[in-house]
């Protein structure tokens, strides 16, 4: 029981983090740097870009941490769901929700 409270702790925390990461994406307030952001040649190359090509990736970042959370909570509740099945589900969500966030993002800066 302790290793999955230890997992819901790691998640909860991780998921929270990131949304609070994501906000000054979305509002704009992070120029191109080397560390922080949707880093590709043309985003760091144009700060307009930049900006727009990062408040769409993290306003998608956003609400995958979001999910994250609230998976890492609702499976957490779920009665008889295994340690293996809850990681598993938790991680299976933030993956699902990081792919569709990179596929998104890198669609929306081609069409740009």
């Amino acid at each position: 029981m302790a290793d999955k409270q230890l997992l819901l702790l790691m998640y909860c925390s991780a998921g929270i983090l990131l949304a609070i990461l994501s906000i000054p994406l979305m509002r704009r307030k992070i120029p191109p740097n080397g560390l922080y952001g949707f880093r590709t040649q043309k985003t760091m190359d144009n700060p307009e870009l930049w900006y727009l090509v990062n408040q769409h990736s993290a306003q998608r970042m956003f609400w995958t941490a979001v999910a994250f959370v609230v998976t890492a909570l609702g499976l957490y509740i779920l009665p008889g769901i295994g340690l293996d099945d809850y990681a598993m589900g938790c991680l299976g969500v933030f993956t699902i929700g990081l792919v569709i966030t990179i596929v998104q993002t890198v669609n929306y800066l081609r069409s740009l």
